[in-house]
């Protein structure tokens, strides 16, 4: 997805109504954002898809009535593939990650974040980045670094590996940038390009890749 100056689109899947209420509040406040659909299932934003706009960006939750937020993923990518996908969800087990990314998900955020790390995680998405709560994305570089995907790892420069590292460390952007002596908008760059070799033309398509044994 590439910045302009038009507003970005948000819609929200999301079944708690004080959590939905919380951050339809927060996006509507955002002159960055235009809070598109907001809904309690995956069946009712289908619904509402029908006399709405198409939203940018989609903040769903995994567990949801109905349908869940990893099968709606799947579906809505197919069917709206310039759609991006950012989980909201209290779950942090590796196996949901996994699922959510191989369904199409681009970000993956714990609930515990600030509303203002969803604003952040929508501006990094939208730029093409891959925004993920701090546990998250060490348990993503964790997975690549094992010798499942060395193979996926030697594709990846010198600086993208000390970028990598850091974030295995638990360092932040600032941290990293400081300790490599560089900017914080070319950590983000570094980032981006590890995450853009790593899944081909989607986040989740390199990980099913590599756990396949196809690269």
């Amino acid at each position: 997805m590439k910045a302009s100056s038009k507003k970005i689109n948000i819609g929200v899947i999301e079944d708690e109504n004080s959590v939905r209420s919380s951050v339809k509040s927060f996006l509507k406040k955002q002159p960055e954002f235009e809070c598109g659909i907001v809904a309690d299932s995956v069946e009712s934003f289908l619904e509402q898809l029908r006399d709405e706009a198409t939203p940018d960006v989609v903040i769903v939750d995994i567990k949801l009535p109905g349908l869940s937020g990893i099968s709606g993923i799947s579906y809505l990518k197919e069917k709206f593939p310039t759609m991006e996908f950012i989980v909201f969800t209290s779950y942090a087990d590796w196996e949901l990650v996994f699922d959510s990314l191989r369904a199409g998900a681009a970000g993956y955020l714990l609930k515990g974040s600030n509303l203002s790390e969803i604003k952040d995680a929508v501006m990094l998405l939208y730029s093409g980045g891959a925004p993920m709560s701090p546990e998250i994305a060490k348990k993503v570089i964790k997975y690549f670094s094992s010798e499942k995907v060395t193979k996926v790892g030697q594709a990846l420069t010198i600086k993208e590996r000390q970028v990598v590292d850091g974030l295995v460390e638990g360092l932040s952007y600032k941290m990293i940038a400081g300790k490599l002596g560089i900017s914080i908008d070319t950590v983000r760059f570094h980032i981006k390009h590890v995450y853009r070799k790593l899944h081909v033309n989607s986040k989740a398509e390199v990980i099913g890749k590599s756990v396949r044994g196809e690269i």
